[in-house]
């Protein structure tokens, strides 16, 4: 019979853990093509993920995320948003223990493949 230790600590995730969870969890949903990079602004700069088309941010162990995507063409937007958002929302909860505030979903884009002559 295994015993746990109760030893005191503390265990910290970084930003930019959340970040990677995040990143990861939008691309394997189907319709996402890629993430967009997020411009502009001062405020993209005291943000963590910002490049990344990802922005973390944490308040009383509460995360509220931002994705900036785009999806691939003739796919149903509101379909793969949710999808994004219940995905990111489930991964970061199962690898961090952390709650959701939100997740947000900022659409910049469709990826048209370009069209070649035969």
């Amino acid at each position: 019979m295994s015993e746990y230790n109760n030893t005191p600590g503390k265990t910290t995730v970084s930003p930019d853990v959340l970040v990677t969870i995040a990143r990861l969890a939008a691309l394997g949903v189907p319709g996402v093509s890629h993430l967009a990079n997020v411009t502009g602004g001062v405020n993209r700069l005291l943000r963590r993920g910002a490049h990344e088309g990802v922005r973390i941010e944490v308040e009383n162990n509460t995360v509220y995320a931002d994705l900036f995507l785009v999806l691939k063409q003739d796919v149903n937007i509101r379909e793969v948003s949710r999808n994004v958002q219940h995905q990111v929302s489930r991964a970061i909860q199962e690898m961090v223990g952390m709650e959701i505030g939100h997740v947000d979903i900022h659409i910049e884009d469709i990826d048209y493949e370009e069209v070649t002559e035969a």
